[in-house]
């Protein structure tokens, strides 16, 4: 679990992110020197057996499950998140993508996130991809 010297920063000098956002999104955050990064590769919605829904909801679950075990295989958790890229290939997911990240990743001290739409992952039927970047004590 990240430590106190972590940061997120929100400054009155930029637009004030709403309440809703505020769980699931920082404009920046600080991690000092000293502590242990994990960079994630982006993570699609497939299975550890290789299924893939062809939903979006699902293969953001999965994405999310693949992203969780690479933060534990490494000894951390969700809590240790300081930047997160999401890859939609579908404006329209967009609002789906907030629920189920307010349902799943919502913390007090929110990383950083950009969200982009693409017109295209690395295989046609791929609608998400997410990307991470955590942060230990070291």
């Amino acid at each position: 679990m990240l430590e106190t010297s972590v940061k997120s920063h929100n400054p009155a000098s930029v637009w004030q992110v709403p309440d809703p956002f505020r769980p699931i999104y920082s404009h920046a955050f600080e991690v000092p020197a000293g502590k242990r990064l994990l960079f994630i590769s982006g993570q699609f919605g497939v299975a550890p057996d290789g299924a893939l829904s062809p939903q979006f909801e699902h293969q953001c679950e999965q994405a999310m499950d693949n992203v969780e075990a690479l933060l534990a295989a490494a000894g951390m958790n969700t809590t240790n998140l300081v930047k997160v890229t999401y890859f939609l290939t579908c404006s329209n997911d967009a609002p789906m993508l907030g629920e189920i990240r307010r349902r799943r990743w919502s913390m007090s001290e929110a990383p950083s996130v950009t969200a982009l739409v693409v017109s295209a992952l690395a295989r046609p039927e791929y609608v998400i991809e997410i990307e991470a970047i955590a942060a230990d004590g070291g």
